[in-house]
């Protein structure tokens, strides 16, 4: 197991009917900004209960947060902010809405002409502005961790950014949320979840037993409660253990002691900033890719998912390796998740070299575990994925 340090200060409040504390969590002479995305909060309960738990508190809002946290949206917020004279920032909503404040968070006290470059050139965020977040939509984890991704429609990016300043002060996790959430966004969330485990697990062996037996069961629980999720999201045990798992697969904790991997993400970014598709869908489509592609490097530790994840225990370590990406492709599609990038656009021709040279332009000369995943090998993956 490789050297690590661990912390992370966000105080989780999770359980039925926990909006209420919100409260007893920000300060009382605080001026809050309170954002939140398209607006179902108001049509399910959460901003009612929002409202009525921060009624004693000066709040001015911020609505219409995209599902790709946008740069321009987010620079209007960043304007009301230095109008208003805000000192906290809450977010009511799912890894979007919690992404765009951490941004916010962070270019609220940024000193420099162009808070763009706090992503293109991977400045760190050592302290920003406090924010806490009401999670309506498990999926990313943004809600226990200090990374966020934001998108720039001028220019058709999707960026990454983070830093220590940027967990949040408490995360609100209350299950019954996910009643009123669309059976897509459900799928989106499992998948989303699942993938992240992958990035952290699909690797190669290291000798981390307690890591990766967390890993795995992480992933067989969200293989457990994702036909009970889809089937009755008021099944509060199954939307319990959905919750959980999501923030769980994305808080830092597996990925210590271990090596990661991330290219997947990182190449299924420009998928989203190209096309539009759903971040969870373009992980779907690159993974199993990814995966082929770079099979020798990773079998030892596929064969090991086939066997304790999905209990595939016969043939040779080849065998069982491969059969793990199959079922993987099958879990997928069992939650209604296409897995090749023709099923979302027909212009997916050229889309290879064209994320080779953002990759190149950027100089990202390296991705993956082992940091030899040149921009000609990430050309051949997503090919492999049309």
């Amino acid at each position: 197991m490789n050297n690590f340090e661990f912390k992370n200060p966000t105080k989780i409040i999770f359980g039925k009917d926990t909006i209420e504390k919100l409260e007893s969590e920000i300060p009382k002479e605080a001026k809050v900004l309170l954002l939140y995305g398209g607006g179902s909060i108001k049509k399910n309960g959460i901003y009612d209960q929002v409202k009525t738990a921060l009624s004693n508190v000066d709040v001015v809002e911020f609505g219409g947060i995209p599902a790709n946290p946008e740069y321009a949206t987010l620079m209007d917020a960043l304007q009301i902010i230095k109008e208003e004279n805000i000192t906290y920032l809450l977010a009511v909503g799912g890894g979007s809405v919690i992404d765009g404040t951490k941004f916010l968070s962070a270019a609220a006290v940024y000193t420099g002409d162009t808070p763009w470059d706090i992503l293109t050139q991977n400045i760190r965020t050592e302290k920003g502005m406090p924010f806490g977040t009401v999670l309506t939509l498990p999926a990313t984890g943004s809600e226990m961790n200090s990374g966020a991704v934001i998108t720039r429609a001028e220019t058709k990016e999707k960026l990454a950014m983070g830093g220590p300043g940027l967990f949040p002060q408490f995360s609100i996790l209350d299950p019954q949320v996910i009643t009123s959430i669309p059976r897509r966004q459900l799928a989106n969330g499992l998948t989303d979840a699942f993938t992240h485990v992958l990035e952290q697990y699909m690797t190669y062996p290291i000798g981390a037993s307690l890591q990766d037996h967390f890993a795995e069961s992480i992933l067989q629980t969200l293989i457990e409660v994702a036909p009970k999720v889809l089937k009755d999201p008021t099944d509060y045990q199954a939307a319990s253990n959905f919750m959980w798992s999501c923030t769980m697969a994305l808080n830092g904790l597996i990925q210590k002691g271990v090596p990661t991997d991330w290219a997947v993400h990182a190449i299924g970014h420009e998928l989203t900033a190209l096309f539009g598709i759903d971040h969870a869908r373009t992980l779907a489509v690159i993974a199993p890719s990814h995966y082929k592609y770079n099979f020798e490097a990773k079998k030892d530790k596929l064969a090991q998912y086939a066997e304790r994840v999905w209990n595939i225990t016969e043939g040779s370590t080849d065998d069982k390796a491969y059969a793990a990406i199959e079922r993987t492709v099958v879990f997928f599609h069992e939650l209604g998740i296409d897995t090749k990038l023709s099923d979302y656009t027909e212009d997916y021709e050229g889309t290879a070299e064209k994320i080779s040279k953002r990759f190149t332009d950027r100089g990202w000369l390296g991705l993956g575990e082992h940091q030899d995943l040149s921009p000609d090998k990430v050309e051949k993956i997503v090919k492999m994925a049309y």
